[in-house]
Protein backbone atom coordinates (compact mmCIF):
# COMPACT_ATOMS: atom_id res chain seq x y z
CA UNK A 1 0.00 0.00 0.00
CA UNK A 2 2.66 1.97 0.94
CA UNK A 3 4.61 1.74 -2.38
CA UNK A 4 1.69 2.53 -4.49
CA UNK A 5 1.02 5.53 -2.76
CA UNK A 6 4.49 6.48 -3.64
CA UNK A 7 4.45 5.51 -7.19
CA UNK A 8 1.06 7.68 -7.15
CA UNK A 9 2.90 10.35 -5.67
CA UNK A 10 5.33 10.03 -7.60
CA UNK A 11 3.48 10.26 -11.25
CA UNK A 12 1.38 13.24 -10.50
CA UNK A 13 4.49 15.31 -8.54
CA UNK A 14 6.30 14.64 -12.28
CA UNK A 15 3.35 16.08 -13.82
CA UNK A 16 3.22 18.81 -11.08
CA UNK A 17 6.93 19.35 -11.75
CA UNK A 18 6.51 19.89 -15.31
CA UNK A 19 3.11 22.36 -15.07
CA UNK A 20 5.62 24.84 -13.19
CA UNK A 21 8.21 24.60 -15.15
CA UNK A 22 6.27 25.42 -18.04
CA UNK A 23 4.60 28.53 -16.43
CA UNK A 24 8.25 29.59 -15.03
CA UNK A 25 7.53 29.43 -11.04
CA UNK A 26 9.78 28.68 -8.49
CA UNK A 27 8.70 26.26 -5.59
CA UNK A 28 8.23 28.97 -3.35
CA UNK A 29 6.41 31.07 -5.97
CA UNK A 30 3.87 28.18 -6.20
CA UNK A 31 3.97 27.15 -3.02
CA UNK A 32 2.91 31.13 -2.06
CA UNK A 33 0.56 31.01 -4.64
CA UNK A 34 -1.43 27.63 -3.33
CA UNK A 35 -1.12 28.28 0.53
CA UNK A 36 1.27 25.54 1.12
CA UNK A 37 4.79 25.14 1.90
CA UNK A 38 7.94 25.05 -0.51
CA UNK A 39 9.25 22.01 1.28
CA UNK A 40 6.17 19.93 1.26
CA UNK A 41 5.62 21.36 -2.81
CA UNK A 42 9.31 19.81 -3.08
CA UNK A 43 8.09 16.54 -1.43
CA UNK A 44 5.18 16.22 -3.96
CA UNK A 45 6.95 16.74 -6.80
CA UNK A 46 9.76 14.77 -5.84
CA UNK A 47 7.40 11.65 -4.92
CA UNK A 48 8.06 11.74 -2.00
CA UNK A 49 4.38 12.66 -0.34
CA UNK A 50 1.34 12.12 -2.01
CA UNK A 51 -0.69 15.34 -2.04
CA UNK A 52 -3.99 14.99 -1.10
CA UNK A 53 -7.17 15.65 -3.71
CA UNK A 54 -7.76 19.11 -2.09
CA UNK A 55 -4.12 20.03 -2.43
CA UNK A 56 -4.02 18.45 -6.07
CA UNK A 57 -6.96 20.85 -7.12
CA UNK A 58 -5.27 24.26 -5.51
CA UNK A 59 -2.36 23.56 -6.98
CA UNK A 60 -4.33 23.25 -10.54
CA UNK A 61 -5.96 26.13 -10.02
CA UNK A 62 -2.90 27.71 -8.95
CA UNK A 63 -0.92 26.98 -12.75
CA UNK A 64 -3.88 27.80 -14.03
CA UNK A 65 -3.97 23.73 -15.65
CA UNK A 66 -6.86 23.38 -18.07
CA UNK A 67 -10.11 20.48 -17.09
CA UNK A 68 -9.05 18.41 -19.08
CA UNK A 69 -5.30 17.67 -18.10
CA UNK A 70 -6.28 18.52 -14.13
CA UNK A 71 -8.31 15.33 -14.54
CA UNK A 72 -5.16 14.01 -15.76
CA UNK A 73 -3.27 15.08 -12.33
CA UNK A 74 -6.00 13.41 -10.69
CA UNK A 75 -5.81 10.05 -12.12
CA UNK A 76 -1.92 10.29 -11.63
CA UNK A 77 -2.77 11.03 -7.63
CA UNK A 78 -5.63 7.93 -7.85
CA UNK A 79 -8.39 9.67 -7.74
CA UNK A 80 -11.31 10.20 -9.35
CA UNK A 81 -11.74 13.17 -12.30
CA UNK A 82 -13.63 16.32 -10.70
CA UNK A 83 -14.29 17.40 -14.37
CA UNK A 84 -17.08 15.27 -16.82
CA UNK A 85 -16.58 15.43 -20.46
CA UNK A 86 -19.87 15.51 -22.23
CA UNK A 87 -20.97 15.73 -25.54
CA UNK A 88 -22.98 18.80 -27.15
CA UNK A 89 -25.69 16.58 -28.20
CA UNK A 90 -26.28 15.90 -24.11
CA UNK A 91 -29.54 16.93 -22.60
CA UNK A 92 -27.91 18.52 -19.94
CA UNK A 93 -25.73 20.97 -22.32
CA UNK A 94 -29.14 22.03 -24.17
CA UNK A 95 -28.64 25.27 -22.71
CA UNK A 96 -25.33 25.66 -24.13
CA UNK A 97 -26.26 24.48 -27.47
CA UNK A 98 -29.15 27.34 -27.30
CA UNK A 99 -26.82 30.19 -26.04
CA UNK A 100 -24.14 28.99 -29.02
CA UNK A 101 -27.02 29.09 -31.56
CA UNK A 102 -28.87 31.98 -30.59
CA UNK A 103 -24.71 33.68 -30.84
CA UNK A 104 -24.33 32.61 -34.45
CA UNK A 105 -27.59 33.54 -35.73
CA UNK A 106 -27.59 36.73 -34.29
CA UNK A 107 -24.24 37.61 -35.39
CA UNK A 108 -25.37 37.23 -39.41
CA UNK A 109 -24.58 38.12 -42.23
CA UNK A 110 -21.24 38.38 -40.72
CA UNK A 111 -19.49 35.14 -40.23
CA UNK A 112 -19.30 33.50 -37.11
CA UNK A 113 -17.91 29.96 -35.69
CA UNK A 114 -17.37 27.69 -33.20
CA UNK A 115 -14.31 25.67 -32.61
CA UNK A 116 -13.10 23.24 -29.94
CA UNK A 117 -9.35 23.21 -28.22
CA UNK A 118 -7.97 21.41 -31.58
CA UNK A 119 -9.28 24.25 -33.79
CA UNK A 120 -11.89 21.69 -35.42
CA UNK A 121 -15.25 23.77 -36.23
CA UNK A 122 -18.15 22.49 -34.26
CA UNK A 123 -20.77 24.87 -35.88
CA UNK A 124 -20.87 28.15 -37.50
CA UNK A 125 -23.64 30.31 -39.54
CA UNK A 126 -24.70 30.77 -42.85
CA UNK A 127 -22.65 33.62 -43.27
CA UNK A 128 -19.19 31.38 -43.17
CA UNK A 129 -19.85 29.79 -46.36
CA UNK A 130 -17.61 33.57 -47.67
CA UNK A 131 -15.00 32.30 -46.24
CA UNK A 132 -15.12 28.15 -47.20
CA UNK A 133 -16.53 28.31 -50.77
CA UNK A 134 -14.54 26.41 -52.90
CA UNK A 135 -12.49 24.82 -49.90
CA UNK A 136 -12.04 21.02 -51.20
CA UNK A 137 -14.30 18.15 -49.32
CA UNK A 138 -10.71 16.62 -48.00
CA UNK A 139 -10.18 19.83 -46.35
CA UNK A 140 -13.81 19.61 -44.76
CA UNK A 141 -14.69 16.48 -44.35
CA UNK A 142 -14.59 14.36 -41.60
CA UNK A 143 -14.37 17.71 -39.70
CA UNK A 144 -13.30 21.47 -40.83
CA UNK A 145 -9.86 22.36 -38.90
CA UNK A 146 -9.48 26.20 -39.12
CA UNK A 147 -5.56 25.97 -39.38
CA UNK A 148 -5.92 23.52 -42.06
CA UNK A 149 -8.61 25.43 -43.59
CA UNK A 150 -6.77 29.17 -43.69
CA UNK A 151 -2.97 27.57 -44.36
CA UNK A 152 -3.37 24.40 -46.67
CA UNK A 153 -3.01 25.46 -50.51
CA UNK A 154 -6.25 24.35 -51.19
CA UNK A 155 -7.96 25.95 -48.53
CA UNK A 156 -8.60 30.14 -48.05
CA UNK A 157 -4.90 30.58 -48.51
CA UNK A 158 -5.46 31.17 -52.07
CA UNK A 159 -7.63 33.87 -51.62
CA UNK A 160 -5.87 35.58 -49.03
CA UNK A 161 -4.77 38.83 -49.98
CA UNK A 162 -2.29 39.19 -46.87
CA UNK A 163 -1.48 35.43 -46.42
CA UNK A 164 2.19 35.71 -44.83
CA UNK A 165 0.62 38.02 -42.60
CA UNK A 166 -1.85 35.72 -41.23
CA UNK A 167 0.24 32.74 -41.61
CA UNK A 168 2.62 34.62 -39.34
CA UNK A 169 -0.07 35.09 -36.63
CA UNK A 170 -1.13 31.78 -36.94
CA UNK A 171 1.97 30.16 -36.28
CA UNK A 172 2.63 32.13 -33.25
CA UNK A 173 -0.86 31.73 -32.08
CA UNK A 174 -0.58 28.38 -32.19
CA UNK A 175 3.15 27.85 -30.88
CA UNK A 176 2.16 29.92 -27.86
CA UNK A 177 -0.76 27.32 -27.08
CA UNK A 178 1.25 24.43 -27.43
CA UNK A 179 4.10 25.90 -25.27
CA UNK A 180 1.44 27.17 -22.65
CA UNK A 181 -0.63 23.42 -22.78
CA UNK A 182 2.23 21.11 -23.56
CA UNK A 183 -0.90 19.20 -25.66
CA UNK A 184 1.16 17.07 -28.23
CA UNK A 185 -2.08 17.07 -30.45
CA UNK A 186 -1.48 20.60 -31.03
CA UNK A 187 2.05 20.22 -31.45
CA UNK A 188 1.55 17.77 -34.16
CA UNK A 189 -0.73 20.32 -35.58
CA UNK A 190 1.37 22.85 -35.46
CA UNK A 191 4.27 20.93 -37.19
CA UNK A 192 2.06 19.87 -39.81
CA UNK A 193 0.54 23.03 -40.94
CA UNK A 194 3.99 24.79 -40.71
CA UNK A 195 5.18 22.35 -43.14
CA UNK A 196 2.55 23.43 -45.86
CA UNK A 197 4.07 24.95 -49.05
CA UNK A 198 3.72 28.67 -48.61
CA UNK A 199 5.47 31.12 -51.55
CA UNK A 200 5.65 34.25 -50.02
CA UNK A 201 4.48 37.23 -52.22
CA UNK A 202 5.86 40.95 -51.54
CA UNK A 203 2.73 42.20 -52.42
CA UNK A 204 0.59 40.73 -49.44
CA UNK A 205 3.04 42.33 -47.17
CA UNK A 206 1.13 45.51 -47.76
CA UNK A 207 -1.95 46.85 -46.25
CA UNK A 208 -4.17 48.88 -48.77
CA UNK A 209 -4.80 51.26 -45.52
CA UNK A 210 -3.50 51.36 -42.18
CA UNK A 211 -6.17 49.81 -39.17
CA UNK A 212 -6.49 49.22 -35.76
CA UNK A 213 -5.65 45.60 -36.12
CA UNK A 214 -2.17 44.32 -36.75
CA UNK A 215 -3.64 41.51 -38.82
CA UNK A 216 -7.10 41.63 -40.54
CA UNK A 217 -8.31 39.02 -42.42
CA UNK A 218 -8.23 40.15 -45.99
CA UNK A 219 -10.27 37.86 -48.35
CA UNK A 220 -10.58 38.27 -51.97
CA UNK A 221 -13.49 37.21 -53.40
CA UNK A 222 -15.81 37.92 -56.53
CA UNK A 223 -17.35 41.03 -55.28
CA UNK A 224 -13.92 42.32 -53.98
CA UNK A 225 -11.80 42.47 -51.60
CA UNK A 226 -13.20 41.73 -47.77
CA UNK A 227 -11.56 43.04 -44.90
CA UNK A 228 -12.12 41.69 -41.62
CA UNK A 229 -11.20 41.24 -37.93
CA UNK A 230 -12.48 38.94 -35.31
CA UNK A 231 -13.09 38.58 -31.74
CA UNK A 232 -12.92 35.28 -29.56
CA UNK A 233 -15.53 34.57 -26.68
CA UNK A 234 -15.33 31.80 -24.08
CA UNK A 235 -17.95 30.43 -21.74
CA UNK A 236 -17.32 31.83 -17.79
CA UNK A 237 -16.77 29.14 -14.89
CA UNK A 238 -16.60 26.12 -16.76
CA UNK A 239 -17.18 22.84 -14.62
CA UNK A 240 -17.49 20.63 -17.90
CA UNK A 241 -14.29 19.72 -20.14
CA UNK A 242 -16.32 20.14 -23.59
CA UNK A 243 -18.08 23.66 -22.35
CA UNK A 244 -14.21 24.72 -21.09
CA UNK A 245 -12.51 23.60 -24.45
CA UNK A 246 -14.67 25.91 -26.67
CA UNK A 247 -14.20 29.24 -28.13
CA UNK A 248 -16.59 31.39 -30.17
CA UNK A 249 -15.14 33.46 -32.69
CA UNK A 250 -16.83 36.61 -34.15
CA UNK A 251 -15.69 38.62 -37.50
CA UNK A 252 -17.04 41.70 -38.15
CA UNK A 253 -16.22 44.06 -41.50
CA UNK A 254 -13.53 46.55 -41.01
CA UNK A 255 -15.24 48.89 -43.90
CA UNK A 256 -17.85 50.06 -45.06
CA UNK A 257 -17.68 47.92 -48.22
CA UNK A 258 -17.05 44.70 -46.30
CA UNK A 259 -20.16 45.47 -44.44
CA UNK A 260 -22.44 46.00 -47.63
CA UNK A 261 -20.97 43.02 -49.21
CA UNK A 262 -21.80 40.52 -46.49
CA UNK A 263 -25.44 41.92 -46.24
CA UNK A 264 -25.89 42.03 -49.75
CA UNK A 265 -24.57 38.32 -49.84
CA UNK A 266 -26.99 37.24 -47.08
CA UNK A 267 -30.44 38.96 -48.95
CA UNK A 268 -29.32 37.17 -52.37
CA UNK A 269 -28.99 34.04 -50.22
CA UNK A 270 -32.07 34.31 -48.27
Amino acid sequence: MAQTQVENGSRVGALLREWRRRRRLSQLDLALTADTSARHLSYVETGRAKPSRTMVLRLCEALEVPLRERNTLLLAADYAPAYRESSLDDADLAAVRSALDTMLTAHEPYPAVVVDRLWNVVTGNAAMAVLMDGVPDHLLLPQPNVYRLVLHPEGLSGRLANLGQVRELFLERLARQVSATGDNQLRALHDEVSDYPHRPDPADEQLLEPTPFQVPIRVRTPVGELSMFSTMATFGAPADVTLSELAIELFYPLNAFTAAALRGRAAVNA
